[in-house]
């Protein structure tokens, strides 16, 4: 950690809570930042992380708690003050004035509060194209948001952030959508901010880059303190370990299955996908073969579900996606899933207000009686909790059952291959155990063959026969679970 030589602490939070309805997003909270000190702030989807960084800048209120800038409460101020008082966000998402230049968009922070001293002056103008130069903007001052790279429209709401001269800098996810030369280009403008004496608060689902320049790290998980301390001591941490990777690191191979003869079922090919300008896919390749598992594992925001909505055609891509050796550009979603592959969306996406029954029925209307009431039959073996509950409303289960329900529904569609997005995300270990045994069912008794994303590595791994890790936006790294859990497990936070 750098040596800081001011005493006094630039934030300080203690007891930070903030409940919506029945959930508690935030749960008696605490910690500090000095001045010229980055704090890291990780966790996964979920944990609370945006809503800490709205707290303290005012967009939301508090209900209890204490944040204290410089020794002055301001908890619960508006927005407008507490940026006044010398606190500075750089929001996820890019808020330009799409009229302005580059430059006006800059100067709008650099402007007096008062009404009566809008004009501003030659000042303003060389403090702004000052602040300009340092962020790499000074070529394109002319130019307006809606032409920008995303990472010059990143840039953008860095210049924009300490246009005031704030003490406090909050960036919230600054490498979403960046390449891996930007994110460092977007490092060391932030260790700048730190070699300017301010205090810094950096959220992003990168954990290696926030590692890499955060003093010290703060893990958060479902919105509760989990560790503290530097980089190094936090991801040894067992419980933030537990929390990312799921636990000990098992492997169950099938080498008959992934080493089987015979063209992909699935190829993906130098596929990419922009979210406006934002790189949520780079290049990224991977095959699966029939009767297959294959584990796609990966932080959260690595690119896992943008990968999936490509396949099932929900999302425009370059490159290529072939099934059974046949292009799917072009098809629609519908399309594809008639042609074999299902996704079960990380979000369910169930109806909450019809029955469990409903939405099964839904899943295999296409089937004939027969067939649906025999599927219906083996899905309820698979998961004997849906037969008991099939009467209830969807949106009356507990999350793990939903899950059941959402796994259930996409296989009454009778896939001949699974897209199984996430579905241990924020799930009790017994209901993982459940879930688990279902799918070591579904891999030893069907031929379906499953693409399963997930960030919990120790789930995964079991039911893999090949692995592939994406991190950010890239295919990194390929291969058995045993040489992963040999070679990439260890780097894998």
């Amino acid at each position: 950690m750098r040596d800081v030589v001011i005493n006094e602490a630039c934030l300080n939070v203690s007891g930070l809570t903030k409940r919506f309805g029945g959930l508690v997003a935030v749960k008696d909270l605490g910690f500090r930042i000095m001045p010229g000190e980055i704090l890291g702030l990780i966790g996964p989807n979920g944990s609370g992380k945006s809503t800490v960084m709205k707290l303290i800048m005012g967009i939301i209120k508090p209900n209890a708690g204490s944040i204290r800038l410089e020794g002055t409460e301001v908890a619960g101020w508006p927005s407008h003050r507490v940026a006044r008082a010398g606190v500075g966000i750089v929001f996820q998402h890019s808020r330009p004035l799409h009229r302005q230049t580059v430059l006006e968009n800059i100067k709008l922070g650099l402007l007096p509060d008062s009404l009566l001293r809008l004009m501003h002056d030659r000042a303003v103008d060389r403090k702004a194209r000052e602040i300009a130069a340092r962020v790499e903007l000074d070529r394109v001052l002319d130019r307006y948001p809606s032409t920008l790279p995303f990472a010059d429209l990143r840039r953008m709401e860095l210049a924009k952030a300490i246009a005031r001269n704030p003490r406090l800098v909050l960036v919230d996810e600054p490498f979403a959508g960046l390449t891996s030369h930007e994110v460092k280009s977007f490092s060391a403008l932030i260790e700048g901010f730190r070699d300017d004496g301010r205090a810094v608060l950096l959220v992003d689902h990168n954990v290696k880059s926030v590692a890499a320049m955060a003093d010290r790290v703060l893990a958060m998980y479902l919105g509760e303190y989990v560790a503290e301390g530097t980089a190094e001591e936090v991801m040894r941490n067992e419980t933030v370990r537990r929390v990312y990777l799921g636990g000990a690191i098992e492997t169950a191979a099938r080498p008959q299955i992934s080493q089987k003869a015979g063209p992909p079922l699935l190829e993906v090919a130098d596929v990419s996908v922009l979210y406006g300008k934002a790189q949520a896919l780079d290049k990224v390749s991977l095959h699966v073969k029939e009767g297959e598992f294959v584990s796609v594992v990966g932080l959260n925001g690595a690119g896992k579900t943008t990968l999936f909505n490509a396949i099932s055609g929900l999302v425009p891509y370059s490159g290529a996606i072939k099934w059974g050796g046949e292009s799917l550009s072009g098809r629609s979603a519908a399309s594809i899933a008639r042609a074999g592959i299902v996704q079960c969306a990380e979000t369910r996406q169930l109806f909450g207000d019809m029955s469990v029954r409903e939405n099964l029925d839904l899943g295999g209307w296409h089937l004939p009686p027969e067939e649906s009431a025999n599927q219906l039959d083996w899905l309820f073996e698979l998961f004997p909790i849906l037969r008991r509950r099939q009467e209830q409303a969807a949106k009356t289960l507990s999350g793990g059952e939903q899950q059941m329900l959402a796994i259930a529904r996409a296989l009454m569609m009778r896939p001949k291959f699974l897209l199984l997005d996430e579905p241990t995300l924020g799930l009790a270990p017994v209901i993982l155990e459940q879930i688990s045994r279902a799918l070591e069912l579904l891999r030893n008794t069907t031929p379906i063959t499953v693409l399963l994303a997930e960030q919990n590595v120790t789930f995964a791994l079991p039911h893999a026969d090949r692995v592939y890790v994406l991190e950010h936006a890239r295919i990194i790294w390929e291969g058995d679970p045993e040489r992963f859990a040999r070679e990439a497990g260890t780097g894998y936070l």
